[in-house]
């Protein structure tokens, strides 16, 4: 079977918009003044796993300046990805 490649979505890469900076697995932020949590926020989507306050914006470990977070996730040939996608992905998430 063939698969059409104009159907096939790909990944986001994620890197900040204004520096073009790229996170790692292994950086963390912290649910600051919230509930203190540190963790990857790409992997929740901004979601934080331990009070579940959902950020808005994500400040970059490299320049250090505030961008929404949904402008870090940079997709292939323009590219968006779908509300229901997103919530599909947040909440399996929350239930693993």
């Amino acid at each position: 079977m063939a698969l059409d490649s104009g159907s096939v979505k790909r990944e986001a890469e994620i890197y900040c918009p204004k520096c073009s900076w790229r996170p790692s697995a292994t950086d963390r932020w912290m649910c600051y003044p919230a509930c203190g949590t540190v963790w990857n926020t790409f992997w929740t989507r901004g979601l934080c796993p331990g009070c579940g306050h959902q950020w808005q914006e994500t400040q970059c470990l490299r320049c250090h300046k505030m961008s929404p977070h949904e402008s870090w996730y940079h997709y292939p040939d323009g590219q968006d990805e779908s509300t229901d996608d997103a919530e599909i992905e947040r909440e399996e998430t929350e239930t693993a």
